[in-house]
């Protein structure tokens, strides 16, 4: 037939939908109806979407709808919490139910979350329930058509009911009709069941408002792991919840954090791990229930509080059964204690018939631990393991939600038979019980103790049943125990044998010991002789048991010959008594005053020397420190001395540089003189030229000297007796030294000393100064001053 295609107009949608209701031929394009679901994200109510959802759906459209709500619940324009908005959101979920759309319903709920989360979070938990009411009434469905299924194939006649490539199908594949049904119907809505509890899981994490929803949904999905066997399923169940958990404490500032620390927020957090703890141990799946009471005892360190009794009796009822499976039956004794004693305290309804089977129970798991250590002749690393396993074990059993452990005691079975006894736990059991231990722990009968012990086995093997008034405890079946009590009776009655004989019949060995073959007795004492607690060897040639090493220095022979050394020893100090003990005591007393006053001398003596040897030792010290101070003065002297002579010979040094820098004044140079004139006539010297005048005879370059003044010559100074000084003649043309100025001999502000005129020589020669011979004058001397440093005394190394 034909199919007529329309294009969508915007006011012509309503036309094409009825035309498509009323005549299925007649259909729409995909082109319009994908504008129009782009356009409906922008409506101006929600009311209208969700309309126009709705006629998607009457037109078998389903996809269209929900891709319609889907970019209306994701839209930024609808943030604001509307009650339409509700609405929408259950039409949403049950179109992804139907269409089995789980990235489609999680994309929702996170989105619709965001909305609702500070308004009215109420809506978010009701559509969320109604998203796994949808998902478990459409997984069984699928279930029961899946039944009815199987019933309907169960005929005599195939191919009555089958066509023949389903037969064929069936035979090559070798499935059952079950199985087929399940792959078909069931396990797709399973899956998407499965992916709805861990989409809700996952959108109430660390939510405060909706932790009772969190612990509700967990639940759930246990039940259903427990109710279709789903083991898989259920260990990735307990990851996701111990992995939220986590996280809970890893970012605690996060906004609407649960807060532990508050009861209720507690209690839910401790029902959902004693719910997974339940389910784990009626699964099957040990090693989960062993993480599961790990994860209870990590929560309750966390908040550092310990659960009520009816809690604490339920973790240990699953202990018992979880170290029972494993094979650590000291652990299995202790969980029994704790259980016995919570049970005891706590339980008022407890009658006295349940409260003897329990008290049995923890007496018979105490006496089924091994006799002896299973680590001996371990390594070292293996020994630090089981050190480090059985503090861990101590602290799970006790609950010390302290994190030291060093303090603590190491579990052992003879340890926890003396607080069973101490404690009263042993009177409460039966007289079967009572009997039982005696003869294992205390008795010795090596010939008939096995004897004596298997009538009582078979009573207590009939012992048990359900428990009343304890709700945490099903029943107690004591017929559990027999098996290890049954080897440690066996391995009793080898210990006491092997004390009293040397050989022995294995025929006589094998009716003392009504419970096995002796094949398996053998195996049993392997395993004794390993640990040492049993030395024995079967000779099958001579048909004989050698018990023992049968040497002198066996540990047996030596314990017999200290017994028998020990009692000889008080057998002869009974007979013959040792008379000589007063007087021995006699003479000793009279030279005990002496030693002691020896003793007491000596003692003053070596205190004196002690004494004096402290004395000497501070004086050193002290004459070591006098000494040490008065070298530290004399340095800092001499450093100060050193210091003041460097500025001395700095400023010197200065003075004499300043000296040399200056031009003389009033001097002229000789070839500037008459020819006559440089020895007829006396050259004019300023005080200031003298005192600048080099000393070294060197040559003083033009532009060192200073320009000759234009004036007339300062007048000479005058003698002392009032008369003027001689000029002295220019030295410097007769190719002498001047001499030094008075300033160099004597100290800044003293007068030079004066000058004799009648010293000058007439007619042109010149007169020798005053000390030439001290200042290195014409006369060739070169005596230094014995006061000046050794710069002024030579003044060419300046």
């Amino acid at each position: 037939m034909e199919v007529t295609k329309l294009v969508v107009y915007p006011k012509l949608y309503r036309l094409s939908f009825i035309a498509a209701a009323l005549n299925p031929p007649f259909q729409v394009n995909k082109g319009g109806f994908k504008n129009l679901i782009q356009s409906m994200a922008n409506f101006a109510k929600p009311e209208n979407a969700l309309k126009r959802a709705e006629e998607l759906i009457n037109v078998g459209q389903k996809q269209d709808a929900l891709q319609a709500l889907h970019n209306l619940i994701t839209s930024k324009r609808y943030r604001a919490w509307q009650k339409p908005l509700e609405k929408i959101m259950f039409k949403y979920v049950e179109l992804c139910v139907d269409m089995r759309k789980g990235r489609f319903a999680k994309d929702g709920l996170i989105q619709y979350r965001i909305v609702c989360q500070q308004v009215n979070v109420s809506s978010l938990e009701e559509v969320i329930k109604h998203f796994m009411h949808l998902s478990t009434q459409k997984a069984e469905q699928a279930r029961s058509q899946a039944e009815a299924l199987e019933e309907a194939l169960d005929v005599d006649d195939l191919e009555a009911d089958k066509r023949p490539e389903d037969l064929m199908l069936s035979y090559v594949s070798g499935e059952k009709g079950k199985e087929r049904s399940d792959r078909e119907l069931v396990t797709p809505w399973f899956k998407f069941l499965w992916e709805t509890y861990r989409t809700v899981l996952e959108i109430l994490r660390n939510n405060s408002k909706l932790e009772a929803l969190y612990a509700m949904t967990a639940h759930r999905a246990f039940q259903f792991c427990k109710q279709y066997k789903r083991t898989t399923e259920f260990r990735r169940l307990c990851e996701i919840i111990r992995n939220h958990l986590a996280n809970l404490n890893k970012y605690k500032d996060q906004r609407d954090r649960p807060d532990l620390s508050a009861p209720e927020s507690l209690q839910l957090y401790l029902d959902t791990r004693f719910e997974q703890l339940k389910i784990a141990t009626e699964l099957g799946l040990w090693q989960e229930a062993f993480r599961s009471v790990e994860d209870i005892h990590g929560l309750m360190s966390i908040v550092k509080k310990t659960p009520k009794a009816s809690l604490m009796v339920v973790y240990y009822a699953k202990l018992t059964e979880i170290f029972w499976i494993s094979g650590s039956h000291l652990y299995h004794a202790y969980a029994w204690f704790k259980l016995f004693s919570l049970q005891k305290s706590f339980n008022k309804n407890l009658s006295q018939k349940d409260l003897q089977l329990i008290a049995s129970s923890v007496v018979l798991a105490a006496l089924s631990v091994s006799p002896y250590n299973q680590t001996r002749g371990a390594s070292h690393l293996e020994l630090e393991n089981e050190k480090e396993r059985n503090l861990r074990m101590a602290n799970l059993i006790g609950f010390n939600l302290e994190s030291k452990l060093e303090n603590r005691e190491v579990l052992s079975r003879s340890a926890v038979l003396a607080e069973l006894v101490s404690k009263g736990v042993l009177s409460c059991a039966t007289q079967e019980v009572k009997d039982l231990y005696h003869l294992l722990e205390n008795d010795f009968l090596p010939l008939d103790v096995a004897s004596k012990i298997h009538p009582l086995l078979m009573k207590i093997s009939k012992l048990g049943g359900k428990l009343t008034s304890a709700s945490s405890v099903a029943e107690v079946q004591l017929s559990q125990y027999v098996p290890s009590l049954e080897r440690l009776a066996t391995l009793r009655l080898l210990k006491q044998v092997s004390q009293l004989y040397q050989t022995m019949k294995i025929e006589s060995l094998s009716q003392m010991i009504p419970f096995f073959e002796f094949s398996m007795v053998e195996k049993i004492s392997v395993d004794a002789v390993k640990h040492n607690f049993i030395a024995m060897k079967v000779d099958h040639m001579k048909g004989a048991v050698l018990f023992g090493n049968m040497g002198l220095e066996s540990d047996k022979l030596q314990d017999h010959l200290a017994v028998l050394a020990e009692s000889l020893n008080k057998a002869r100090a009974m007979i013959y008594p040792t008379p000589k003990k007063a007087s021995k005591l006699g003479e000793v007393l009279p030279g005990l005053g002496e030693i002691v006053d020896k003793e007491h001398k000596r003692l003053l003596a070596r205190k004196s020397i002690i004494e004096k040897r402290k004395e000497e030792q501070e004086q050193a010290e002290r004459r070591r420190k006098e000494e040490a101070e008065h070298k530290a003065k004399m340095d800092e002297i001499a450093e100060k001395q050193r210091q003041r002579e460097r500025e001395l010979e700095e400023k010197e040094r200065l003075r004499r540089e300043a000296l040399l820098g200056r031009a003389p004044e009033g001097i002229s140079r000789p070839s500037e003189l008459p020819a006559g004139s440089r020895t007829t006539e006396p050259v004019v010297v300023t005080p200031a030229a003298a005192a600048a005048a080099p000393t070294t005879g060197k040559y003083v370059p033009k532009f060192r000297l200073r320009p000759e003044s234009s004036g007339p010559a300062p007048p000479s100074e005058p003698d002392r007796w009032g008369k003027p000084a001689p000029l002295e003649p220019d030295r410097r043309a007769a190719g002498s030294r001047a001499p030094p100025s008075q300033s160099d001999r004597w100290t800044s502000g003293s007068r030079a000393p004066p000058q004799d005129s009648d010293r000058l020589a007439g007619g042109g020669s010149r007169a020798t100064p005053p000390d030439s011979n001290r200042f290195g004058g014409g006369s060739g001397s070169s005596k230094a001053e014995p006061w000046r440093s050794s710069r002024a005394r030579n003044p060419q190394r300046g």
